[in-house]
C-alpha cells in the first residue's frame, strides 16, 4: 500500500515518521512552523530500542557512527559519592548494542538527509484539518492547503492538532520540574560516558559526546514560570561545591548557549493514538518526563511501527487501528514508569527520604541497574518490508 502523507512537525518524531513513510514508498510532506530549522536543543541519549527503531528506518548505522558509546557512568550523590553504576557492556552483551550518546542537531541532519529538499516545508502552520472525506484529509495552511491520504501529527507536548482532535483531553500538565540544559564550547575532561548525580529536588548530568564536548543538564525542583537573567551564573553558584566535573562543565559553557524549559507530561493517557486518517506521534502522543530517558526512543518506535503498519494492512484504517493497538499500552507504561521514576529520583526531597534512597542503591545488587534498562529497551521492532 502506497500513498501520500502530511507530517505536522519536523522534530526527531515527524522526521523519523517520515523518513519511514519515505522508506515503504509514500510521498510525504512536512510541515515545520519554525521559519528556520535551526535544531534547537542540547544533547541526547538512545537506548537499545530507539537504535534498533533506527535501524528499521534505515539510518541505524549512520547515527552509530556519529554517537559515543556509553560504557562508563552511573548515579552518584552531590559529594562524589557513588549511588549506582552503569554496566555498558554488560547492556551492550544482552542487547547488542549499548546506549549512545549525540546531539540533537545531528540526530536531525541524520533523520533529514533521508529525505529530499522539496518535501520540507518551512515556515508553514497548520491551521485546521478537514476529515469529512472518509478517503482523504485536506490540511489547510495559512497560504493553501495539501490533501493526503494520511496526516502524522508530530506537533509536540503542546500540539494544537491534539487538542483539535481530542477536545475533551486536559492536554499537557507541568510536572514540577524544570530543566536547563547546553552543551559545552569546547572539551572537556571527564571520567565517563555519562553520569547523573542526585541531590534534593535536584539532578545534574551529563552525556560526553565524540569530539569530548558533552551535553549538560540540571534539573530542578520549580514553580512553573521561573526564569533567571543569567541562568549559566545562577547554576555556577548552586552547583559550586558539587563533585567534578559538574563546576567544569558549567564553566565550558557559553551563557547565550544554556536552554530553559518547564517539563509539561500527557499525566492523563489519550484514549487513542489515532482520529479517522490521522495518527498522533512522539510527544504529541504520549509526552513524558525524561527520567528514563525514553521519549525519544518511544517516538523512534512510533514512527517504525507506524511505517510497518501501513505495510502489513490493506488500509489506512486498518493501518492506525494497528499502530494504535501496538503502540498505545507500551508508550503510555513507559511514561508511567518514567513519571515514578522521577518522583523516586530527581524529585525526591525530603531529606530523610533522600537518605533512605541513596542508601537503598549503594546496597541494590550490582545488576539492578541493567535490569531497570532492559525493562524498556528490550523491544523488536517490526519489519517494514
Amino acid at each position: 500500500m502506497g500513498g501520500s502523507a502530511v507530517v505536522v512537525g519536523g522534530g526527531i518524531g515527524g522526521l523519523a515518521a517520515a523518513a519511514g513513510l519515505r522508506r515503504i514508498g509514500w510521498q510525504v510532506t512536512v510541515v515545520e512552523r519554525a521559519p528556520v530549522l535551526a535544531d534547537a536543543g542540547a544533547g541526547i541519549s538512545l537506548h537499545a530500542n530507539g537504535i534498533r527503531a533506527l535501524d528499521a528506518l534505515g539510518v541505524g548505522e549512520a547515527v552509530r557512527a556519529a554517537a559515543r558509546p556509553q560504557y562508563t557512568g552511573g548515579t552518584r550523590t552531590p559529594g562524589g559519592g557513588r549511588l549506582a553504576r552503569m554496566d555498558g557492556a554488560r547492556l551492550e552483551r544482552e542487547l547488542g548494542t549499548p546506549i549512545v550518546g549525540i546531539p540533537r542537531s545531528e540526530l536531525h541532519r541524520l533523520l533529514r538527509a533521508t529525505l529530499p529538499c522539496e518535501c520540507l516545508l518551512v515556515g508553514a502552520e497548520v491551521a485546521a484539518t478537514d476529515r469529512s472525506d472518509p478517503a482523504r484529509v485536506r490540511v489547510t495552511l495559512k497560504d493553501g492547503a495539501l490533501d493526503a491520504d494520511l496526516v502524522v501529527a508530530a506537533d509536540g507536548v503542546g500540539s494544537r492538532l491534539r487538542a483539535q482532535l481530542f477536545p475533551g483531553h486536559p492536554g499537557p500538565v507541568y510536572s514540577g520540574s524544570t530543566v536547563l540544559r547546553a552543551i559545552t564550547e569546547h572539551p572537556v575532561e571527564l571520567d565517563t560516558d555519562f553520569e547523573l548525580t542526585w541531590g534534593r529536588g535536584t539532578e545534574f548530568g551529563h552525556i560526553a559526546f565524540t569530539d569530548n564536548r558533552a551535553e549538560w543538564h540540571a534539573v530542578l525542583n520549580s514553580p512553573p514560570g521561573v526564569r533567571h537573567a543569567n541562568p549559566l551564573a545562577v547554576l555556577r553558584r548552586r552547583f559550586a561545591a558539587w563533585h567534578h566535573p559538574i563546576p567544569a562543565l558549567l564553566e565550558a559553557t557559553r551563557p547565550d548557549a544554556v536552554l530553559h524549559h518547564d517539563i509539561h507530561e500527557l499525566a492523563t493517557p489519550l484514549p487513542s493514538f489515532t482520529a479517522g486518517r490521522i495518527a498522533l506521534l512522539g510527544d504529541a502522543a504520549h509526552a513524558m518526563t525524561p527520567n528514563l530517558g525514553q521519549g525519544a526512543c518511544q517516538a523512534l518506535e512510533d514512527a517504525a511501527v507506524l511505517a510497518a503498519a501501513l505495510t502489513a494492512e490493506p488500509t489506512v484504517e486498518s493501518a492506525l487501528i494497528r499502530y494504535d493497538t501496538e503502540r498505545r499500552p507500551r508508550s503510555q507504561a513507559v511514561a508511567r514508569a518514567a513519571r515514578q521514576a522521577g518522583r523516586m529520583g530527581q524529585q525526591l526531597s525530603n531529606p530523610l527520604a533522600v537518605a533512605v534512597r541513596d542508601t537503598a542503591l549503594r546496597l541494590a545488587p550490582s545488576g539492578v541497574t541493567v535490569r531497570t534498562i532492559l525493562r524498556h529497551a528490550d523491544w523488536t521492532p517490526p519489519s517494514l518490508s
